[in-house]
């Protein structure tokens, strides 16, 4: 490996792993995205509990629950492509090369298949996590408090937001795998690219969270709902 791919392989990882806590710094300052979205959260499980049919409620975990399962299930056949290639041995390492990185040692080759593994296998387990937090959150919403009972409605509503936050949190980091993926999917054609990959899927990410019209409609959402 030369320098220049040591170099891009560490802004690989400084924008892949920092990208949570940079984020949150930012959103400090202006909010984002994601922050907005886990008041909403927070705001649903109170009207939830609210509501004497929680059929509209366990429908619409039903809709996250199926999206999560179709990438979860995207990601296994993805992870199995690449796989299948990088431990199907010399002649399927070979055989890749040969559709354009003839010029790639078999090494370097698996090192950059790895690399596209790692954050796809990163991916898939996320989004197993998501899966079981939001049918943990269909329970909750199931043994919701009648409109008549005397629970504490506010404390449920807190707890049921806590599950199903950190649920819709872990898919939107798996998600986010497949940026980072075909980021690092980049580097089969040379470490300049691979840099080139990594800043476009941070500045995108970035700018959908912070700037861009969804952004925006779901900060206008939390004023609403705040005021």
């Amino acid at each position: 490996m030369t320098w220049l791919d040591w170099g891009a392989l560490a802004l690989f990882f400084i924008c892949w792993l920092g990208y949570a806590p940079i984020l949150k710094a930012i959103s400090r300052r202006g909010g984002s995205l994601n922050a907005d979205m886990v008041h909403v959260r927070s705001v649903w499980m109170t009207a939830m509990t609210h509501r004497e049919l929680k059929l509209v409620d366990s429908q619409l975990m039903g809709h996250s629950i199926n999206s999560a399962s179709f990438f979860a299930s995207t990601n296994l056949l993805l992870i199995a492509a690449v796989a299948g290639i990088l431990f199907g041995g010399e002649t399927a390492l070979r055989g890749f090369a040969a559709v354009g990185a003839e010029n790639v040692p078999l090494k370097m080759l698996e090192a950059k298949l790895a690399l596209v593994l790692v954050c796809l296998t990163r991916g898939f387990l996320d989004f197993i996590w998501a899966l079981r937090q939001m049918n943990y959150t269909l329970a909750l919403i199931g043994a919701a408090p009648e409109v008549h009972h005397k629970t504490d409605r506010k404390a449920f509503a807190d707890a049921a937001g806590q599950l199903l936050n950190p649920a819709l949190a872990a898919f939107s980091q798996g998600v986010r795998g497949y940026y980072f993926a075909l980021a690092a999917a980049a580097w089969l054609f040379g470490p300049v690219w691979l840099a080139m990959g990594v800043v476009s899927a941070f500045s995108l990410l970035i700018y959908r969270q912070e700037a861009s019209p969804a952004a925006r409609a779901i900060r206008n959402a939390r004023r609403l709902l705040d005021g």
